[in-house]
């Protein structure tokens, strides 16, 4: 298990439990799959997980995965591992900062239910394209080499 971690929020320092075991197998798991789909990609690069990710000032978050264009910098895609204690935290806080931020792209990991939610920035703001669960296929039009069956992705 890691360690526990802070996210800063305008401002305010959210103190994160250490993710679980299962957590950290599914974020190690994820970061293969997309590292295997951006070997031929000179444009994204993946970041080492929960690295600290500036989206505003005062405003720091660690992301479980995030990509990022090489020639800005800048977050395109992030996700987030749901922690079953602390769910509100990824799936209402740092979502509602991402929709504000306008990353075009959210993975929302929930391993509750085994399943991922797909979000994509709109006019609207983040955009659920899709809940994916047990032989559904992850996919992205960015990531042209990234299929990764739900169900490999939520092992025991």
């Amino acid at each position: 298990m890691s360690q526990p971690y802070e996210e800063i929020v305008e401002g305010e320092t959210l103190l994160r439990a250490s993710p679980s075991q299962r957590h950290e197998t599914i974020c190690a798991r994820l970061h293969s799959y997309v590292s295997a789909s951006i070997t031929e990609t000179s444009t994204t690069r993946l970041l080492p997980p929960r690295s600290v990710v500036q989206l505003a000032p005062g405003t720091l978050l660690r992301p479980d995965l995030a990509l990022v264009t090489v020639a800005t910098g800048k977050l395109w895609l992030a996700a987030e591992i749901v922690h079953a204690g602390d769910h509100r935290t990824d799936t209402v806080v740092k979502k509602a900062i991402y929709e504000e931020c306008k990353i075009p792209r959210l993975w929302m990991l929930d391993p509750r239910y085994d399943n991922v939610e797909i979000y994509h920035d709109s006019q609207y703001g983040l955009l659920l394209k899709g809940i994916l669960a047990g032989s559904d296929v992850l996919t992205e039009t960015l990531l042209p080499g990234l299929k990764v069956v739900i169900s490999d992705l939520f092992k025991e």
